[in-house]
């Protein structure tokens, strides 16, 4: 029987060195992990590099790690480990998606896995971050540093004095590891204060206290009393109770969702800013932080900072406590935290043909009236907002007809509550002061403020101008040059702030809109995911905290000025020569609504097999058309952002633009097929060169030669027609010929089919027959083999007992002679002793015959049995 093949497979190459000798890398090419677990034991802190030799971005991360590696090589130890090889222990112990993956050991901890860019810069910044996981707060300087820090920072205050290693100190380290193993960005920051009065400063009193700063909501300690006091607690808390101003981002370069969950939030400011993660001072940063934080700080600056205020540092505008005693009177007697929720009220205009309108801001007001209790309410409660709009509607005529220049406040009673007071405060505008685009000086520079007598009276209240205003209703309300603090909380545009690395991350910028040639990389851009626009900051400007503010309060406010940002094709060459011309997004405008000429557009796309199909089509028609009064041009929607109102979900799209009547585009019907005829009919019909003067002869003479030129093409056109007609004709009969030939031919196939068939049954007869025959003759032969089976052993066996019998011939033969032998001698011997004693010799005589015949009655029998054997 064949036996099966074996696969043959070529063994796998052995590894070699993948980091040269030189390298302070320890390169465990064969992927010795079990020795590598033997090198970790005698270091503190270790970083292992599992590779896979193939893969280019560990090829390509090879050189940062080298080079954080020199760097670092007398604090950590680094070790390589190919973990692609099959015979290496890596391979068969640890199961990896993606290569390279880097991990970190401190000490017993770990692994702590790397995430974050394979980038010398941020390698050494997060192994810098797991060597030191604690930052020593010495002194108020360097506790009012790490407080004015954009990133969340967790305090813990440790008493040394007693022991060297207080209760709860290695808790507390412990935990700072932790969170580098859940937030591989590190955007928490630990630090450890051992001196008491540097803790009083943040009022941490007891040993083992731990603080969680928030710059603009209270900071928070950890209630020992409810949470157990374990490492992962203290992360888990600090992790679910941070304040995130603003948030890194950082794209692996794979497939993922990062930046769609992240836009799916809401608006999204990117900024794309050049860092370095190992620099001691990043103004830039500095500067967006401060931005950040007066666009959060929904409380301006009175509950924001409650610990940095007094701790120093007063000219920080940032942490400016300082301000006019009038300023002080009006914050106290009209603070944001007394009106947490307001609304702006546009009311119709009083007259059909007036031009004014009554803007009343309405504000929840808990100053007023007997309270129960006293409660803190962090957000704005969006059921009392509701209430209070159907209060003021209720009383809506009260304020309808006010016309006044001066701002009128009144305080009425909640219609649902008896704890409840509501301030609105009213003024007439004119109607263009509410398309927000008007000049810095409005009706409201000067203002006076007055109440009316429509509820209780309160002359040290002051309205709050609603943050979609340009302008404050009140000048001296206004903080100083700062119109975005608390932005956030009173706006339904609230931006979520994220910043990306330009070095690492430029071409999202150039996506974006950024230019691809400029030295600066710095840029900024708003996404608005919901109503599918973004925003870019202009390039020309600077990158610095007012021009950043400008951009939020433009996007802001009700009617924002800022303009839709379009992508263009930067690769579209325009060519003065060219037959259709090639539209743009910034060529868009001009070439369709502000040309003189009737336009045809065809919207198409690179991968539209049929958009090609038809450039011979408008390269004739472009050809036939005037180009004085006609524009055939081409867009690719795949490369290029259109207006929502010109966008198409089919391809191709053909639009036409009429000169006198461009807001009146016509599409080409979908259902009539696009030819050279159609397209002129379509183009004459809609088409604008009849204008209300009188057409002179040279128009004339034009229009002559157009229509003559029309006539001909069709003429052709026809005659071409009637060719194809002709030849297929011509084809339709050579067609039938040869299906007559083929149905002549079928037939014949089907008799020899027949034919075939019965032949094959004949033959299968034949075969059976032969096959009956066949198993006969072979039972007739196994019979027969057994008969002579039977014949040869009985031959055998006859052999054998004719060898027998010539054995037992010879043997009698042999003792007849001996016989005669013996007769002899006793004749000769007779013959000697007659004489002595003649009875004697009888005797003896006697005695031998009988004898000799006992012999032979034991031979005859001997024989007898051996024959019978």
């Amino acid at each position: 029987s064949c036996s099966r093949a074996k696969d043959v497979t070529m063994p796998a190459k052995l590894p070699v060195n993948f980091f040269s000798a030189r390298s302070p890398v320890i390169d465990l090419f064969r992927g010795q992990l079990d020795y590598a677990d033997h090198l970790r034991q005698d270091s503190e802190i270790v970083l292992y590099f599992f590779y896979a030799p193939w893969c280019g971005q560990s090829i390509a991360a090879r050189e940062e790690i080298e080079h954080v590696a020199s760097r670092l090589s007398g604090q950590v130890l680094f070790v390589a480990v190919n973990c692609w090889w099959n015979q290496g222990k890596c391979r068969k112990q640890k199961h990896f998606f993606y290569f390279p993956v880097i991990h970190l050991y401190h000490r017993s901890f770990g692994p702590i896995e790397y995430k974050g860019p394979m980038s010398a810069v941020y390698i050494e910044k997060f192994v810098r971050r797991v060597m030191t996981p604690l930052l020593y707060i010495s002194s108020r300087s360097k506790l009012l540093d790490f407080l004015s820090n954009y990133e969340p920072g967790v305090l813990g205050y440790f008493e040394f004095n007693a022991s060297p290693q207080p209760p709860g100190y290695l808790t507390f380290f412990t935990s700072a590891l932790h969170s580098l193993k859940k937030d591989y960005l590190g955007t928490i920051r630990f630090g450890v204060i051992t001196d008491k009065r540097v803790a009083e400063e943040i009022s941490l009193v007891h040993s083992g206290s731990v603080y969680l700063h928030r710059h603009v909501n209270t900071s928070l300690i950890y209630p020992n009393d409810v949470m157990n006091y374990t490492a992962e607690n203290i992360c888990k808390w600090a992790l679910e109770n941070r304040e995130m101003l603003i948030r890194w981002l950082r794209p692996h370069g794979g497939k993922s969702l990062l930046l769609n969950n992240e836009l799916k939030k809401g608006p999204a400011l990117l900024i794309f800013i050049p860092y370095n993660p190992l620099a001691e001072f990043h103004p830039l940063l500095d500067e967006i932080t401060k931005v950040a934080l007066e666009y959060h700080n929904c409380n301006k600056s009175q509950a924001a900072e409650p610990d940095l205020q007094h701790l120093g540092d007063t000219g920080s505008p940032a942490f400016d406590s300082s301000v006019p005693d009038a300023h002080m009177k009006l914050s106290e007697t009209f603070s944001i935290t007394k009106y947490p929720c307001c609304n702006t009220v546009v009311l119709p205009q009083w007259h059909s043909i007036s031009r004014t309108h009554n803007v009343c801001e309405l504000c929840i007001n808990q100053t007023l009236g007997v309270k129960p209790n006293k409660v803190h309410v962090p957000y704005c409660n969006f059921l009392e907002i509701e209430a209070a709009l159907d209060s003021f509607y209720l009383q809506e005529h009260t304020f309808f007809q006010v016309i006044s220049n001066t701002i009128e406040c009144s305080n009425f009673l909640s219609f649902y509550s008896p704890f409840s007071y509501y301030t609105a405060c009213c003024r007439t505008v004119n109607r263009h002061f509410l398309s927000f685009i008007s000049s810095e000086k409005t009706i409201f520079e000067t203002p006076k403020v007055a109440f009316s007598s429509h509820g209780k009276k309160d002359n040290t209240q002051h309205s709050i101008p609603h943050i979609e205003d340009r302008n404050c209703f009140i000048p001296d309300l206004c903080i100083s040059g700062t119109n975005i603090t608390g932005l956030s909380c009173r706006t339904n545009k609230t931006l979520n702030l994220y910043l990306l690395d330009s070095n690492l991350f430029w071409i999202y910028a150039e996506r974006l809109g950024a230019s691809r040639s400029t030295h600066l990389k710095e840029f900024a851009a708003i996404v608005d995911l919901k109503e599918e626009v973004h925003y870019v900051l202009d390039q020309n400007q600077s990158l610095v905290g007012s021009t950043l503010e400008n951009f939020i309060k433009n996007f802001s406010i009700l009617y924002s000025p800022l303009k839709r940002h379009l992508v263009d094709d930067p690769s579209v060459h325009f060519h003065e020569q060219r037959v259709i011309t090639e539209v743009t997004t910034n060529t868009f405008h001009d070439t369709v609504f502000l040309s003189e000429k009737n336009v045809l557009l065809l919207y198409y796309a690179q991968w539209c097999g049929f958009c090609a199909s038809l450039n011979h089509i408008f390269i004739e028609l472009a050809r036939l058309l005037p180009p004085d009064n006609f524009t055939v041009a081409r867009i690719d929607i795949t490369r290029n952002d259109l207006p929502w109102e010109f966008m198409t979900d089919r391809l191709p799209t053909i639009l036409f633009f009429p000169h006198q009547r461009k807001e009146q585009s016509v599409k080409f019907p979908e259902d009539f097929s696009v030819n050279l005829p159609n397209l002129l009919k379509f183009i004459l019909h809609h088409s604008s060169l009849s204008s209300s003067e009188p057409c002179t002869k040279e128009c004339l003479h034009e229009e002559a030669v157009l229509q003559q030129g029309h006539i001909s093409h069709l003429e052709r056109e026809i005659q071409k027609l009637r060719s194809e007609i002709g030849a297929l004709h011509q084809a339709h009969d050579q067609l039938e010929a040869q299906l007559s030939e083929a149905r002549r031919e079928e037939h014949r196939l089907q008799q020899q089919k027949h034919t075939l068939e019965k032949q094959h049954k004949t033959l299968q007869l034949h075969s059976e027959q032969l096959q009956a025959t066949y198993d006969q003759k072979n039972q007739e032969l196994l019979e027969m083999a057994e008969k002579l089976q039977e014949l040869a052993d009985a031959s055998e066996n006859l052999l054998k007992e004719n060898t027998l019998l010539r054995i037992l011939v010879a043997s009698r033969e042999g003792k007849l002679r001996s016989k005669d032998e013996i007769k002899e001698s006793l004749q000769s011997e007779r013959t000697l002793s007659e004489d002595n004693d003649v009875s004697v010799s009888t005797a003896t005589a006697t005695v031998e015959e009988k004898r000799i015949d006992n012999i032979d009655t034991i031979e005859t029998d001997h024989s007898s049995g051996n024959r019978t054997e």
